[in-house]
């Protein structure tokens, strides 16, 4: 049941996506281009997107376990550190450079985007490269 109802969810954010132009990288450009022909039209978007964000953290911020019975997973801790901020600084430029974030990239590779699927390729290797680092870094001397 779990598997089914987040396939579910996937499908009706990925559509949402879709249906705001996220997924389209030259809507994502226009909107970053603050000094050009600036499209605010995904402003309203992601206002909408906090708000039910903030409303769905508030309401869940107590609780252990989801709706289906999974365990919530979510952040315990507000420190902003140089692995946020470096981390933070790598998303937008990507963003910016490719027109594209994780969701949307999915999402615009499920409707045949070549360019999605390209980024979608080096967001993989990225994450290999980081869990590849992070292992590292746990066995190194002094950190067992």
């Amino acid at each position: 049941m779990a598997v089914i109802t987040s396939l579910l969810a996937g499908l009706v954010f990925g559509l949402g996506l879709i249906l705001s132009g996220m997924a389209d990288p030259a809507k994502i450009l226009g909107f970053l281009d603050l000094a050009g022909h600036w499209d605010p039209s995904l402003a309203l978007v992601m206002v909408g997107a906090i708000a039910v964000g903030l409303v769905a953290f508030t309401a869940v911020r107590k609780k252990t376990k989801s709706l289906l019975g999974l365990d919530l997973k979510l952040p315990t801790t507000y420190r902003m550190d140089r692995r946020l901020i470096g981390g933070s600084l790598l998303f937008g430029v990507g963003w910016g450079v490719a027109g594209f974030c994780p969701g949307p990239a999915l999402a615009a590779l499920g409707m045949g985007e070549p360019r999605a699927a390209v980024f979608v390729a080096a967001m993989l290797m990225g994450m290999g490269l980081f869990e590849l680092m992070e292992r590292t870094a746990r066995l190194a001397p002094g950190k067992e």
